[in-house]
């Protein structure tokens, strides 16, 4: 999603000045995108520019602004195009974890416990403000809550997942090697009793 097209989705509501759609914006994310008013104004610019917005005149030192015909044409297909996995910002942790996994010193069951215990941490706190908010009833609030808990849940099966792999390939410690006796030498005898062929001797001596 895009700031533009989220100020355009507001004011489908109907004309707004700078503050309200921002206050508007971070209510409908649940919080989690916080914007400030130099990116509205500076988005309402270009909108104003490429005439899917226009202002209106001053009143009461706000300046609002509403959609036009060609804005709710540009919402309208914006929101019948579906988003692509390519349109999406790259995923950090994925990259975090290729790199860990093919740099030499780094402990990757660290590095995946670490992110378990945060974004486990992070789960807690979203479902804490879903339970105690006074926000329920809005819908769009709730899904934007809702959209961040499957996804840290998605992301702790993810990491299960790596671990359990991350297991299966790991090199499997090599077995001591048997040394190979020279020639004219016997071959040690394995199931012999631990100590030297002394203390062996002086055992048998000690039993008659």
């Amino acid at each position: 999603m895009s700031i533009k097209h989220g100020l355009l989705a507001l004011l489908e509501r109907g004309p707004m000045h700078g503050y309200q759609l921002k206050t508007a914006f971070e209510e409908s994310t649940g919080g989690t995108w916080p914007l400030n008013i130099g990116q509205v104004y500076t988005t309402l610019g270009r909108l104003e520019r490429d005439g899917l917005v226009e202002s209106l005149p001053e009143h009461d030192g706000q300046r609002e602004y509403e959609i036009t015909d060609a804005g709710r044409a540009e919402l309208a297909m914006w929101f019948a195009t579906p988003v692509s996995r390519t349109d999406r910002p790259r995923d950090e942790l994925t990259i975090k974890l290729a790199l860990a996994v093919a740099t030499p010193g780094v402990d990757v069951r660290a590095v995946l416990q670490g992110q378990r215990t945060a974004t486990v941490r992070t789960m807690q706190e979203y479902t804490r403000l879903k339970a105690s908010s006074d926000k329920r009833s809005d819908l769009s609030w709730r899904l934007v809550v809702e959209a961040m808990l499957f996804q840290a849940e998605a992301e702790i099966r993810w990491l299960d997942h790596c671990e359990t792999t991350l297991a299966r390939y790991q090199p499997e410690t090599p077995a001591a090697a048997v040394p190979t006796p020279e020639p004219g030498q016997t071959a040690p005898d394995r199931t012999a009793p631990a100590g030297t062929a002394p203390e062996r001797t002086a055992r048998k001596a000690g039993r008659r």
